[in-house]
């Protein structure tokens, strides 16, 4: 069982930026990639971007061009860098590993909030 741990949100303006984290010992040596998704309040959770454990990479179109998906594998850590940012990115934040059975099994962890102002 892998245990994930976001943190790197909090509050700022549009336009501005955040980067979040998601560290999850055990994903290097179990060859696991990274989803991350966001829920925004009174909507379903919606992905947002991914990390395969080969190294593609892709991102929602709404997110396309603004966020960056990256891997620390000596921190066993995926960062979303956050540029640009909107009111409508307000949600929590969280990363899921993938695929998210055998090895890389995680349960979903507590999230980050992100919350930007206009």
């Amino acid at each position: 069982l892998i245990q994930l741990v976001e943190s790197g949100g909090g509050s700022v303006q549009a336009g501005e930026s955040l980067r979040l984290s998601c560290t999850a010992p055990g994903i290097t040596a179990n060859n696991c990639g990274m989803d991350w998704y966001r829920q925004a309040p009174g909507k379903q959770r919606e992905w947002v971007s991914e990390v395969t454990n080969d190294g593609r990479i892709m991102y929602a179109d709404s997110v396309k061009g603004r966020f960056t998906i990256s891997t620390d594998k000596a921190k066993d850590t995926v960062y979303l860098q956050m540029n640009s940012l909107k009111p409508e990115d307000t949600a929590i934040y969280s990363c899921k590993t993938n695929p998210p059975t055998g090895r890389c099994f995680a349960r979903w962890g507590q999230g980050t909030q992100v919350t930007v102002s206009s």
